[in-house]
């Protein structure tokens, strides 16, 4: 890391994603893991590539620990690629992070303007009024006189001499047309002068900015046409199973596909592109050809991480050379989840096959992977009070959807592996501890990105 990564403000300017990373990090006042302690668990060095023995349990990580590799290998990633900033067109830079900071291009405003409907006047009143009106977007009007008003519109140039905007609500014509004030009006009154929100160069946003809809707004009213943001990162999901349909009812020891739909709209309100959704069925060869081939900084696959005899991501990935990261998560559901480093540049996570066993994958490693790889800032961590008791995991953590009802959370039910009946009416997900929670007792929420900000949610 240079002396860069600690720059702001108009020097920030050629700072690369890893610097902006950095940045982020450091002004956010946390890690990217949310850990306020600030540490991040070294990426363990499991003995061989994706051998996937017989005590996956105890070779598991714990969930938390689990989060943070997850972080961790995506600042790696961003080393090794080398990832350089983008120039993104306004509308299609909603959720990005800023890689150079946004600088005025002009005054705002660039011209005295009106801040009301009403008339521009000049000296004392009464005031003789113009025939003609003054309108926004109209070239500068003829300087004033003093006792001589014009109409003018809100957001209008203010003609030179003018003493102040007398609002229509604050002015009365009597008999001969002239205009009088019907309450007490100081100089400069209701005029917004060149330059009162900020000047030319002023700097209005920094790197590391996260773009929402005012960001937008702002940058459009200062004069931009293109943002520089660190790109999106992105995604390919293969769907796995030959038991899986795309139309129709089950049928004959066949089911839907809930993850082809599912997953990718959730990666992209978790800030990613989808690159692709292709569905490779149980076979092996396929795989291996679409991991090898896949040029995406993340790989998503559904179901196979087992060790059934068609589970073929554990050794597909040992063929290809690839290092796992995590092998299994001390979590319920999901435990069989994984996340591999395929490249220098790129990680694959293997989900569960089984729906919410798929959603908790996806908030444990490919949300604080694909978080970091964008620069985004980790949320700050909250907690709260359990309506009722939750069973828990003897060993492991456990995810169950809930939804927030004031200051308290409430456990929902439908919450096994298979079930997508409780996460589709949840706002968020506890984190319960192994042994479970009491009524009452404080948990770890884990919004879902619809329910927190939601601006995500309207990627494409």
């Amino acid at each position: 890391m240079t002396a860069r990564s600690t720059r702001t403000g108009e020097d920030a300017e050629d700072l690369d994603v890893e610097e902006v990373l950095a940045l982020v990090n450091e002004h956010g006042g946390r890690t990217p893991t949310g850990d306020p302690g600030g540490r991040t668990p070294e990426v363990p060095a499991p003995g061989g590539h994706g051998a996937h023995s017989s005590d996956a349990h105890h070779r598991a990580t714990p969930w938390h620990e689990a989060r943070a590799i997850a972080a961790r290998a995506a600042r790696a990633a961003v080393r090794a690629a080398g990832r350089a900033p983008v120039s993104v067109a306004m509308d299609s830079a909603l959720g990005l992070t800023l890689a150079a900071p946004v600088t005025a291009l002009t005054d705002l405003p660039s011209f005295d303007t009106s801040a009301m409907d009403g008339w521009a006047v000049a000296g004392p009143g009464p005031w003789d009024v113009r025939d003609e009106g003054v309108l926004a977007g109209h070239a500068e009007p003829e300087p004033l006189t003093d006792g001589e008003a014009v109409r003018i519109a809100t957001g209008a140039r203010v003609p030179l001499d003018t003493t102040a905007v007398l609002r229509t609500e604050h002015g009365r014509t009597d008999a001969q047309g002239r205009l009088h004030a019907t309450r007490d009006m100081h100089h400069g009154q209701d005029i917004r002068p060149r330059g009162q929100e900020c000047r030319s160069g002023d700097q209005l946003l920094p790197v590391g900015t996260l773009v929402t809809p005012a960001v937008l707004g702002l940058a459009a009213a200062a004069g931009y046409d293109t943002l520089t943001a660190v790109p999106r990162p992105r995604v390919e999901v293969l769907v796995l199973g030959d038991e899986l349909l795309t139309e129709g009812r089950p049928h004959d020891g066949l089911i839907r596909d809930a993850l082809g739909p599912m997953l990718p709209p959730w990666l992209r309100a978790l800030g990613a592109e989808v690159t692709a959704v292709r569905r490779l069925g149980d076979d092996a060869k396929a795989l291996r050809k679409a991991i090898a081939g896949s040029t995406a900084d993340l790989v998503v696959t559904t179901g196979g991480t087992a060790s059934g005899p068609v589970d073929h991501v554990h050794p597909t990935l040992d063929s290809l050379g690839a290092e796992l990261l995590v092998d299994g998560v001390k979590v319920r559901p999901g435990h069989p989840m994984l996340l591999a480093r395929t490249k220098d540049d790129q990680h694959l996570v293997g989900l569960p096959g089984n729906p919410l066993a798929a959603v908790s994958g996806l908030l444990t490693l490919a949300e604080p992977l694909l978080r970091t790889l964008a620069a985004h800032p980790a949320p700050e961590p909250y907690a709260l009070p359990l309506q009722e008791t939750a069973h828990g995991h003897p060993y492991d953590t456990r995810l169950i959807p809930v939804v927030l009802r004031g200051d308290v959370a409430v456990a929902l039910h439908y919450n096994g592996p298979a079930m997508l009946r409780g996460i589709a009416a949840a706002d968020a997900l506890a984190v319960v501890p192994p042994g479970g929670a009491r009524a009452g007792q404080e948990l770890e929420l884990l919004d879902l990105p619809w329910a927190s900000a939601g601006i995500e949610v309207c990627f494409t």
